[in-house]
């Protein structure tokens, strides 16, 4: 398989998470199951899209090549089979054996991902080996200090996708068998880490600046570890307390870190203003969040935090993210450009303000009209891909 091909099964993998996207929106809209949701929103949307990148960024940026290279081939039926069982079974209830084939499905696609990607860096973990060329010799003390730490994402990874196989299976568990718990493991630990690692390579070569590497230095070990106290005492205790408030200094440092690439970039490319709203997202999240654990959260007040961190910080970083990768004004069908990716990015971000003002006033309305536009944004964004997708 060549890195062409490669390249081809990673957009199958956006693709899926695109449309996963529209389901969770669609899904929010007439109101099924809050769990629906984050299968939907973290298994489908956030991680399948991470799957799809992480096969082309991780080998590249440990000087390697992916090994073996049907992994992404492999992998791809078993983690949409397995996601797809489990959001079914969420829906009807039932029966048993639905969840545990989907959730068998899930560990088998996570394994291949995990295996291949362990593999092809195996004699690097640390990550010292960068790939980064003489002419960006100032990038690789932060290139290096990134890169140490995907290996801690990809474990959470592992415990987050082996206590869901555990919870659906009947296997021992690591934790309670509570699943917010392993919301938070693959939504903070996978997703946010790797947004922060990835991002500190990424993102200061999309914008052509310098990230302050005081910064840096800070957020990485705090996403790294916040994620782990979160999960395991979930909304009790003092240690709870400072997982809460870890996290909040990761993901603060995280937008401060960005606001300053932005601010120092002479570029405005359409997909960096859904990385700025996404962070935007992630500062009101873990406010949200840090306030749960020196008091007493309401149902409507987590769901508002869900959707600012899942929808709001991995979802518009995502999307903007998307957006520089696959440019939506190359796509070719009518109303394929920058300013409909703009509309799409203002629609979601504009939506989820509106969900978020409606479950703290548990105003029924106002919640109803924000996640109609959220709806609306996710399809321009499905359709903007496949665009750009269809022309190539």
């Amino acid at each position: 398989m060549t890195a062409t091909t490669v390249s081809r099964w990673a957009r199958r993998y956006v693709i899926v998470s695109a449309l996963f996207l529209v389901f969770w929106q669609s899904a929010a809209l007439v109101g099924l199951p809050q769990q629906t949701g984050v299968l939907l929103g973290i298994y489908g949307f956030v991680l399948h899209m991470i799957f799809g990148k992480a096969y082309s960024l991780i080998p590249s940026y440990f000087n390697r090549q992916l090994t073996p290279d049907s992994a992404p081939m492999i992998q791809f039926p078993l983690t949409v089979v397995g996601t797809s069982c489990l959001i079914g079974a969420s829906l009807t209830g039932g029966p048993n054996w639905v969840e545990s084939v989907g959730a068998i499905l899930w560990g088998a696609g996570v394994a291949v991902f995990l295996g291949a990607l362990l593999w092809t860096i195996r004699d690097n973990l640390t990550g010292r080996e960068t790939a980064t060329g003489q002419s960006n010799v100032d990038r690789r003390p932060i290139d290096r200090l990134a890169n140490g730490f995907i290996p801690v994402a990809l474990l959470y990874l592992l415990a987050g996708s082996y206590e869901t196989v555990a919870i659906y299976g009947g296997l021992p568990t690591l934790f309670d068998g509570y699943f917010p718990q392993v919301a938070h493991l693959l939504a903070a630990g996978t997703a946010a880490l790797l947004i922060f690692a990835l991002g500190f390579r990424l993102l200061p070569r999309f914008l052509v600046a310098s990230p302050p590497r005081s910064l840096v230095t800070v957020v990485l070990p705090a996403g790294a570890f916040g994620p782990v106290l979160l999960a395991s005492y979930l909304y009790g205790g003092r240690w709870f307390q400072l997982g809460a408030i870890i996290e909040t200094i990761a993901v603060i440092g995280y937008a401060l870190t960005y606001g300053i690439l932005f601010m120092r970039s002479e570029r405005r490319r359409v997909g960096f203003y859904g990385v700025l709203a996404g962070a935007g997202s992630g500062v009101l999240g873990v406010l949200l969040g840090v306030s749960f654990a020196f008091g007493q959260p309401t149902s409507s007040l987590v769901r508002a935090h869900f959707r600012l961190n899942v929808l709001g910080f991995l979802g518009l970083t995502i999307i903007g993210i998307a957006y520089q990768f696959y440019p939506p004004a190359i796509g070719t069908l009518r109303g394929a450009s920058d300013r409909t990716a703009l509309v799409s990015i203002a629609t979601i971000a504009g939506g989820l303000l509106f969900q978020v003002i409606g479950f703290i006033g548990q105003i029924s309305f106002v919640i109803q009209v924000g996640k109609l536009l959220t709806f609306i944004g996710a399809l321009m964004y499905a359709y903007l891909l496949i665009a750009v997708f269809q022309t190539r």
